[in-house]
């Protein structure tokens, strides 16, 4: 799938079907959407493209308060060459952006940029400046433009117990600790990506040395110990780990503070199972999680804490099936 930042990087791809969003997460909605719109492109004989925006557009409008996204831009990118698009252009999201008129975006974005013969939208869609926009304005400029407008139906977005697939959704059940929840709307474990850092190496003093992140992206669910899989992405100056590329390593991952020892800021850390040894400082890692066991805890001593973390990797063992 290919990737451009400006219009400028776009090639004259013929016409295309063409649709636009943010995505978030990528769930089991948007990649049935998409799916469908790629099936329709080939039997167009056509590219299918899609439009997203970075940084969030709340994010710009109220800076104050950001959305926690679901995933970072890479792993949205990733997922979204999942579907079969052909390409993605994303949009560098600022003020000046928004204020171009309904029109103005459509016919330089979609109509001229992507040569859309088709756009497909949802059915609560706004665009343009003070989303001004909305699905009669799309067919409307459709018609002018040369393009068809092809609406998304909850039948295309629905899952089988009749709630809509959403990003609010995903959210919600993270939010919760529901881990194989989220999975079954993602269609995929959820996913946190950082680089190692040195922690305090308390791990390592009591027999669990752990690989603490540092989150670039993902959001951080409810606090607590996890199973799941540590895989990584890049060993950027790390060459020792440069043959664990793309290995996926069961671990005991907790997200939260580490009461046992006084901790009070947030950690993220993973105790990759049977392999102390690892090296990961300076690595690009993800943490896909798949269950989670219990909320963090003061444990009162180290040995009680040591006795509660063998039950942990013991559990972990069992729930990620390692």
């Amino acid at each position: 799938m290919h990737v451009w930042r400006s219009l400028a990087e776009v090639p004259d791809l013929g016409p295309a079907v063409v649709t636009l969003g943010n995505f978030d997460g990528v769930h089991r909605g948007h990649q049935a959407v998409l799916r469908e719109m790629v099936a329709d492109a080939r039997a167009r004989g056509q590219v299918a493209l899609a439009m997203t925006f970075d940084p969030h557009p709340k994010a710009v409008h109220d800076p104050a308060h950001p959305p926690e996204l679901i995933t970072g831009l890479d792993d949205r990118l990733e997922r979204l060459a999942a579907t079969g698009l052909d390409g993605v252009l994303v949009v560098r999201y600022t003020l000046d952006f928004a204020r171009q008129t309904p029109e103005e975006f459509v016919r330089t974005y979609l109509a001229k940029g992507l040569r859309a013969s088709c756009v497909v939208i949802g059915r609560d869609a706004r665009f343009g400046r003070g989303n001004a926009g909305d699905i009669g304005t799309m067919r409307e400029l459709g018609e002018r433009l040369g393009f068809d407008v092809d609406v998304i139906t909850d039948a295309r977005a629905v899952s089988d117990s009749g709630r809509r697939w959403s990003s609010t959704w995903v959210r919600e059940l993270l939010d919760s600790g529901d881990l194989r929840g989220a999975t079954a709307v993602l269609g995929r474990e959820h996913r946190v990506r950082g680089t190692v850092i040195h922690g305090d190496a308390r791990g390592r003093e009591i027999g669990f040395p752990t690989a603490n992140l540092d989150v670039e992206s993902g959001m951080i669910p409810r606090h607590g110990v996890y199973g799941g899989w540590l895989t990584v992405l890049d060993p950027r100056s790390n060459g020792a780990c440069a043959s664990l590329v793309g290995h996926r390593m069961p671990a005991a991952i907790s997200l939260g503070m580490n009461y046992t020892v006084g901790g009070t800021d947030l950690r993220v850390e993973a105790y990759v199972l049977d392999r102390d040894d690892l090296d990961l400082y300076g690595a690009e890692v993800a943490l896909d999680l798949v269950e989670w066991r219990r909320p963090m805890l003061d444990f009162g001593s180290l040995d009680a804490l040591i006795d509660a973390l063998d039950e942990d990797v013991a559990w972990t063992r069992a729930a990620v099936g390692a």
